[in-house]
């Protein structure tokens, strides 16, 4: 079994009568890639913020490589990279002397420094930026960037918040591809997103937070068979009475059913024989009807089902 990273046990955390994280419970392996997942408001911020001694406790215990977290673990906090939502970089500094100023935060030796800052930049591409000002970037460069002053002295763990915000498709893949790349190289990563598809993609585990509550957590796979949702059927059809709508609505395992711009979509309960059950019905009542899709849950579906909200809330 992998060694625990972290460790977090009944972590409360309160603002006055707000009780912001609810005795969270939270393992991280070594070597995985953790998606965490909450609408806003849901603690993940403050938990995160407790894990890195930014904000007080009122009751729990954290452990970061078998320690105890605290303000004045320097030596822990040197094996761990943030990436902000939020780009935290000096305006006034290149590139190049950006990564060097929060590399130098942790290395004092120069030669071993400049040798991570070079390898830093041509980790996340940007050989040919060095001597620009951030204000000279887009919005993707800025955001690795900002990657690579949280990760140029070659941390443990790295926790990555948002790090895809506002960036087109193209960076955003890189952004992706580059964690993966960390996590090959030995990294252990917390990973918060609003896309999902993101979390789909990259993160090994999941655990879904809201209220401060620790609601579920395991592989994607594991998650999605925790919900009632089994497949959702989308069917294109010109047009479709309110009352046949109605009807399908009380078919066998079905959760509910839409039709909007010509296209049926029915999302059923795990069962057997959906589809042939939804088929047959539209033949026996001459509904004429086109392409027909399949879709397995989604993490969303997983998370909307759990939390009763939508990620983005």
């Amino acid at each position: 079994m992998s060694n625990k990273v972290i460790q977090i046990k009944n972590l409360v955390k309160r603002y006055g009568d707000l009780v912001a994280v609810d005795h969270f419970n939270l393992d991280v392996r070594e070597g995985e890639v953790l998606g965490l997942l909450g609408p806003n408001g849901s603690g993940k911020t403050t938990t995160i913020n407790c894990l890195l001694s930014l904000l007080k406790y009122d009751r729990g215990s954290i452990e970061i490589f078998g320690k105890p977290m605290k303000p004045s673990a320097y030596a822990t906090k040197a094996q761990i990279g943030i990436v902000s939502q939020n780009v935290a970089v000096f305006d006034e500094l290149t590139v190049h002397d950006n990564i060097d100023y929060f590399c130098g935060l942790y290395i004092k030796d120069r030669e071993k420094r400049k040798k991570m800052v070079l390898e830093a930049i041509d980790f996340v591409g940007l050989n040919d930026f060095v001597k620009f000002l951030p204000k000279k970037l887009s919005g993707g460069l800025l955001r690795r960037l900002n990657i690579a002053c949280g990760i140029a002295h070659q941390p443990k763990l790295i926790i990555l918040d948002e790090p895809t915000v506002a960036v087109d498709p193209q960076s955003r893949n890189q952004i992706l591809e580059n964690i993966l790349e960390l996590n090959k190289k030995g990294a252990t990563i917390i990973y918060t997103s609003h896309y999902m598809e993101e979390v789909e993609q990259i993160c090994s585990r999941v655990v879904i937070i809201d209220k401060g509550k620790n609601l579920a957590e395991g592989s994607k796979e594991e998650l999605k068979t925790m919900i009632k949702t089994g497949e959702t059927i989308k069917i294109d059809i010109l047009d479709l009475s309110k009352e046949h709508l109605n009807r399908i609505q009380n078919l066998e395992n079905v959760n509910a059913a839409t039709f909007k711009n010509k296209i049926l979509e029915v999302k059923f309960r795990i069962g057997n024989h959906n589809l042939t059950n939804l088929l047959n019905y539209l033949g026996d009542h001459q509904v004429v009807y086109g392409r027909v899709l399949s879709e397995l849950p989604t993490l969303n579906d997983v998370f909307l089902e759990i939390t009763g909200k939508e990620l983005r809330d």
